[in-house]
């Protein structure tokens, strides 16, 4: 039986101490480090994008920890979303040479090995952050841009690789456009409930990208892959536009 989640420390009400933001920065400190080690080791030069992408996603990350973080304690929660946040800089590297995921199986099965790792994470961070009482806004909000900055990494990697249309774009871009239309309509920024089949369409939307990576895949599989898995992440918007617009 698993142990009682710990309970919630009381919210701060000046957001994070200096003791959070120094664990967080220095955290990603060693990120960077990973993010440059393994990214030169797959890419030589192009590790410059994959720590370009992990400092951009620090810096940001970092400012709204100071804004929406009420806990006294970092948390393995938010350190398991951050080596997530690497895991997609590194798995970027091939962006920076067209068409070399085609060329070098090695580095095709390395990226295939890491996105499944970094979907094998996802989840791990939110139950951690039940179970400690460290839930917070931040935390739900950090995870959601690295699953889409993860999505849109992939997608722009199948894209490049030319088993799919530039329409695979769309597994990634219609989280965007969804926040684009929300500062016209403001009531689609309203709180959505939770939801299984939303998270379960997100699996399946991050796996179809990776499993088309893969080598074996061509372009005959490929193209009803991402078709079955656009049509799901449509179906899934689209209840969630509908439930908001009852409301």
């Amino acid at each position: 039986m698993d142990p009682a989640p710990e309970p919630a420390p009381p919210p701060l009400p000046h957001g994070p101490g200096r003791g959070v933001m120094a664990a967080f920065l220095a955290l990603g400190l060693w990120h960077l480090a990973l993010v440059w080690l393994v990214g030169h080791r797959l890419g030589g030069g192009a590790a410059a994008l994959a720590l370009a992408i992990f400092a951009a996603v620090l810096a940001i990350a970092g400012l709204s920890l100071r804004a929406r973080y009420p806990h006294a304690r970092l948390g393995l929660c938010n350190g398991v979303t951050q080596l997530r946040a690497a895991l997609v800089a590194v798995i970027a590297v091939p962006l920076a040479a067209h068409g070399v995921l085609n060329q070098e199986t090695g580095l095709a099965w390395t990226i295939v090995a890491l996105g499944t790792l970094a979907l094998g994470l996802d989840g791990l961070d939110g139950w951690l952050a039940r179970r400690a009482g460290l839930v917070s806004e931040f935390g739900a909000r950090f995870d959601m841009e690295v699953d889409a900055l993860f999505g849109l990494t992939l997608a722009l990697l199948v894209a490049q690789g030319g088993k799919v249309g530039l329409w695979v774009l769309a597994l990634a871009g219609m989280r965007y456009a969804f926040v684009a239309a929300a500062r016209i309509w403001p009531w689609l920024s309203a709180p959505l409930p939770e939801s299984r089949a939303r998270k379960l369409v997100c699996v399946i939307q991050i796996a179809s990208l990776i499993a088309i990576l893969a080598p074996p895949v061509e372009s005959g599989a490929a193209v009803p892959l991402a078709a079955a898995a656009l049509a799901l992440l449509l179906w899934s918007f689209g209840r969630d536009v509908a439930w908001l617009a009852r409301r």
